[in-house]
């Protein structure tokens, strides 16, 4: 029987090749692709995973806060990086470490302008965001002479690209949603290119985009969930491979009688006699109260243990009575079988806020 020694969350870095290849082949060799490396790769290492991105020939990376992108410069990462909910308190610092701000409304063009001025910047390459539906960040139509004014009273930045968001891409229920948001997006990219006396690149599609709208490609495309293993839909989750395996191990075994509890609250209390495990990962890992009680299912030995109890900050406690087990024995949380998704639904809930919540203590291994 297989042992662990700790609790890990293993990184295969051939899983993420498989991955990116995969999204590759679905664009053309002339579209630009950008991996999107923020809130540490998804959970991850952002360094190893852009690292591995670099290796295998990525064109750009995203993050969402500037530190993010200071991180990986530390690390040596020289490819362009956007910094996609760039702050005006980060302003010097993006320049500084030549990162490329996300600009999505009026108040940060400008004030992305007095710093490139401050610091004699000449075309600092910017990127201007344009909301056509997401209603998260991003100008509207209707601000592009605005946007054009600005712009022609400088020569300080210069617009590398326009993008904007796809809200349900993933959903062909919502298919007549994003193809509204596709052609929003061409009208907004016609005025601008109309306006500009140079022409900005576009990119649209997220990893849903890729593979549902093709028409949506442009001049690049970004993904971020499917390079981690997951293609928002069952059919296609099987293209893909999960690249992080959380493991732990079975720290004690005990036997309970019936009306005996577990755990804080004496949440569960048994009807019968049986068998638990406890694991040493609990809510400050990442594995939130929300996954106790029966709403969560780990993997011993190819079977489920069902978490009992309520989730305690760093142990939870699994029903293991019908599985033949010991102390020392591996236990998959997620990876393949269960898959993070698969997981993540018994606490109705989604892949990304499980795989970002992943504590930092627990120690990152890498497979390549």
């Amino acid at each position: 029987m297989s042992k662990a020694q700790e609790t890990v969350l293993e990184i295969n870095l051939k899983a993420l090749e498989h991955n990116y290849n995969y999204l590759k082949s679905k664009i053309k060799p002339n579209c630009k692709f950008l991996g999107v490396v923020k809130a540490y790769a998804y959970g991850s290492d952002s360094v190893r995973i852009s690292q591995k991105l670099v290796d295998l020939g990525i064109d750009y990376l995203a993050v969402a806060y500037a530190e993010e992108g200071v991180t990986l410069r530390n690390a040596g990462i020289r490819v362009p990086i956007l910094v996609l909910h760039s702050q005006i308190v980060s302003f010097d610092t993006i320049i500084e470490r030549c990162l490329e701000p996300s600009i999505y409304s009026e108040r940060i063009l400008r004030e992305f302008i007095i710093s490139a001025e401050k610091h004699g910047q000449k075309d600092y390459p910017i990127h201007i965001k344009f909301n056509t539906g997401l209603n998260r960040l991003g100008f509207n139509e209707s601000d592009i002479p605005k946007i054009i004014k600005i712009l022609s009273e400088t020569n300080a930045v210069k617009v590398l690209s326009i993008f904007s968001h796809l809200a349900a891409s993933e959903d062909l229920n919502e298919k007549e949603f994003t193809e509204n948001q596709i052609r929003s997006f061409n009208t907004i990219a016609s005025q601008i290119e109309a306006a500009l006396p140079y022409k900005p690149f576009k990119h649209l599609a997220n990893t849903s985009g890729i593979i549902n709208f093709p028409e949506a490609h442009l001049d690049m495309v970004r993904s971020g969930i499917g390079l981690y293993g997951f293609g928002n839909d069952d059919n296609e989750d099987s293209n893909f491979i999960p690249v992080a395996t959380l493991k732990t191990n079975i720290s004690q075994i005990h036997s309970l009688e019936p009306n005996e509890s577990v755990g804080y609250n004496r949440a569960f209390t048994a009807t019968e006699k049986i068998k638990t495990a406890t694991l040493p990962l609990g809510h400050a890992d990442g594995i939130g109260r929300e996954y106790g009680n029966g709403k969560g299912v780990v993997r011993i030995h190819g079977q489920n243990a069902p978490i009992i109890g309520n989730t305690c900050m760093d142990m939870i406690m699994v029903d293991v009575t019908a599985i033949d087990c010991q102390e020392g024995d591996e236990v998959i949380v997620f990876g393949q079988d269960p898959t993070a998704t698969k997981f993540a639904e018994g606490a109705k809930t989604i892949s990304y806020e499980l795989i970002t919540g992943i504590s930092q203590r627990v120690k990152r291994v890498f497979v390549d």
